[in-house]
């Protein structure tokens, strides 16, 4: 392990190697955030610590052996939409997340280049709201039920730690819900956008006398899109209720409901983008190509002290959710004229599926403070379970040479009953060896088994029944020394295991049905180096700096997509390497400044398909940086401007076309006034300030050549919210 660390080191040492650009830009920040203490005249608020609710030994911020960024909700809500996370979560390095114009699929989200390759949903990045998870067993996870309205906070955990967590390679997103204590409240908030967008909602809260906390929200985005065929309507609610039960337990309820529907664009060749990036692709309208979504789900925890030393958390949820989805398979092959979907094993065009899932995590915790070596120590098991209900239909009645109509739901191509399970136990201890040393060891040990049963058996389709189990022992070591209280070094090592999700196995190459059981997980392996300071002088804030380098076999891949579905295979080796740098500051009392900025290295180490080595991975750019300033101009006026910048994203394995560097601004001002009992808070802003023309995301390896996804050109947003406290 010290070998691999110490080469950790020397890649640090050697960032000479990188591009000049991507050093210049990495020193800029790097010293910017080391001098702001002498812009500084007046003395901010004192900075309370930082409590990591998603680390299982409760550590701070601080002293968290890996890199995280903590946002709260404010910041995700402040002079925004809020409909996407997207709006907040740009500050955060490491981390690229894309609203793709498209609300048939969700927001592209990857960490330090894991999840990039994925065309629908989010993978390889763990997700948790309020401890209750928003990824499958498979590693598959949805964004589309949370409700940024009544969110508190947002934790980012970047790196190895994240191992620890299961199924996932990139890191963990975890979400927590407001819980309101003292006097009730209500809030109504509307806000309009460009393009039609309209987002109106509620919320009501507080505690009662009896000591249970309340939070009921609920929202409503309707939009027309950016794009011709792209208008979306989504409606999400959230209830939370939470008491505690004696000095030593709480409990606490959540419980959400999602409805949504949404025409599917598609992407667009280049040649299509530069004639009309507002254009769907001609076969969406054709088979008028949209996904529809419900969910609902309830969750539980209840945490209780045993004693001054041992403690219990327990977690429980169940839910279901449902998804119809009309894709433009064609009718007929282009090469041959021969009908595709007629094919005795093709699965059809329409996607109808149906999940119920649930899943339990209990866990023990004990503080061993008077041990020859203080130490925390946290065991548990963890178990999930999805029963999922796949069909699949012709998306067109009639034959294929004369077909009634197109775009709906035809013949019966598919049945099946699919099985997803998990039991993972882990433990972790938190050791300290000296005052100012700490130690991480962790264990999981993840076993995810798949099942599918076949009821769809014809002349010419035979039953495609199967199982495969994939097991993967994930250890974590992590070491930190406090160099004073608030400066803190850190060095991680671990590995990350990422199983293929159900939607990747459920489709093989070359139109075949049946699951594509020959996937096999990717295995990586991570290091990390860290160094944080918290800054309490004539500027408060803090700034960090990490490198990483992560070594991955068997890669899942797209192995290229055709009339909107995509297939995916093993690769060979890859490595993820890089740079991160964020600073948070308040530089007086009414101005503050962010910063990020990553450098990501994400290439082929051995030549796979279309890929040679050396090849860049597609859907991740290089670099990204990201600066906000926001300054109080009255204690009612508040503005901000921002600018971010992503370089070229190369399209596909063959590197042979990219998405163009973009630079892009945003401005906007907040009003917020105090009434007695009520406050009114108002916003506008423009993004795209300058009307760039840049592709916001791309579809890995689109077997069509529609790589490309257009963002909107300069668009504007405006809202009002109003509370009453009683």
């Amino acid at each position: 392990m010290l070998a691999h660390l110490a080469s950790s080191f020397i890649f640090f040492r050697n960032m000479h190697s990188f591009p000049r650009s991507a050093q210049s830009q990495a020193i800029a920040i790097l010293l910017s955030g080391l001098s702001l203490s002498a812009w500084a005249q007046e003395t901010p608020p004192t900075l309370d610590t930082v409590e990591i609710r998603s680390a299982t030994n409760g550590a701070s911020l601080q002293s968290l052996p890996t890199s995280a960024t903590v946002l709260d909700g404010e910041h995700m809500r402040e002079h925004q939409l809020q409909v996407n996370l997207s709006e907040g979560l740009a500050s955060v390095p490491g981390l690229q997340i894309k609203n793709r114009q498209n609300y048939a699929q969700d927001l592209q989200l990857s960490i330090r280049g894991y999840g990039a390759r994925s065309t629908f949903g989010v993978r390889g990045v763990r997700l948790y709201v309020d401890n209750i998870p928003a990824t499958m067993p498979d590693g598959q996870g949805s964004l589309s039920h949370i409700d940024i309205g009544s969110i508190e906070r947002v934790e980012v955990l970047r790196g190895p730690y994240s191992a620890l967590y299961g199924n996932s390679s990139g890191g963990v997103v975890s979400i927590f819900t407001e819980t309101p204590e003292g006097k009730p409240f209500v809030e109504a908030g509307v806000a309009f956008g460009s393009n039609g967008q309209k987002h109106f909602s509620a919320k009501a809260g507080g505690e009662t006398a009896q000591g249970l906390s309340y939070l009921v929200s609920a929202s409503r985005f309707l939009t027309d899109g950016y794009r011709a065929h792209s208008a979306a309507d989504r409606n999400v609610g959230n209830v939370k209720l939470s008491a505690a039960i004696g000095d030593d337990a709480r409990w606490t309820l959540v419980a959400n409901t999602m409805k949504s529907s949404a025409q599917d664009p598609q992407g667009l060749t280049w040649d299509q983008y530069l004639a009309n990036r507002k254009q769907p692709s001609v076969v969406a309208e054709r088979f008028n190509t949209r996904k529809s979504l419900e969910q609902t789900q309830v969750g539980m925890t209840y945490e209780r002290r045993l004693s001054g030393t041992h403690s219990i958390a327990l977690m429980a949820y169940a839910g279901h959710r449902s998804m119809e989805q009309y894709q433009s398979i064609p009718l007929t092959n282009p090469d041959t004229g021969y009908p595709i979907q007629e094919n005795p094993k093709h699965p059809g065009g329409v996607i109808d599926m149906s999940r119920n899932y649930a899943g339990v995590d209990a866990r023990w915790t004990a503080n061993f403070s008077e041990a020859p070596v203080p130490v925390t120590l946290t065991a548990g098991i963890a178990i999930d379970r999805v029963v999922e209900d796949r069909k699949g239909y012709r998306n067109y009645t009639g034959n294929a040479s004369a077909p009634t109509a197109l775009g709906i739901k035809g013949e019966l191509r598919r049945d099946e009953k699919n099985t997803i399970t998990n039991i993972d136990p882990y433990v972790q201890a938190t050791w300290k060896l000296a005052p100012t040393w700490t130690l991480d060891t962790g264990l999981r040990y993840s076993r995810v088994k798949f099942d599918t049963q076949d009821n769809f058996i014809q002349s010419g389709n035979p039953d495609d029944s199967g199982k495969v189990t994939h097991r993967k022992a994930l250890p974590v070591v992590s070491l930190a020394h406090a160099l004073t209280p608030d400066d803190t070094v850190y060095a991680s090592v671990g590995r990350g295991f990422e199983t293929p999700t159900f939607a990747e196995l459920s489709y093989s190459p070359n139109n075949i049905n049946g699951l594509n059981l020959n996937l096999q997980p990717s295995v990586s392996t991570q290091y990390e180096l860290g160094y944080r300071q918290r800054l309490r002088g004539s500027v408060k804030g803090q700034w960090s700096a990490a490198v990483f380098h992560s070594q991955t076999s068997d890669e899942i891949v797209s192995a290229g997509g055709t009339g909107g579905r995509t297939t995916y295979r093993n690769a060979g080796k890859t490595r993820r390497q890089g740079v991160e740098l964020q600073a948070d500051m308040h530089l007086t009392p009414k101005w503050q400044v962010q910063a990020a900025y990553t450098y990501l290295d994400a290439t082929f180490r051995q030549a796979s398909g279309d890929a040679a080595m050396g090849n860049q991975l597609p859907g991740l750019s290089r670099q990204n940086m990201f600066v906000a300033t926001s300054y109080q101009l009255t204690p009612a006026w508040k503005l901000g401007l921002s600018a971010q910048h992503a370089s070229k994203v190369f399209v596909n394995d063959s590197n042979s076309e990219a998405a163009p560097a973009f630079t892009i601004a945003s401005a906007s001002v907040g009003y917020t006034k105090d009434m007695g009992d009520w406050r009114l808070h108002a916003f506008a802003r423009v993004d795209n300030l300058f009307d760039r023309n840049y592709v916001g995301s791309v579809i890995v390896n689109d077997g069509n050549g529609r790589y490309y996804e257009s963002a909107q050109g300069r668009n504007w947003s405006t809202g009002v919210n109003l509370r009453y406290n009683f």
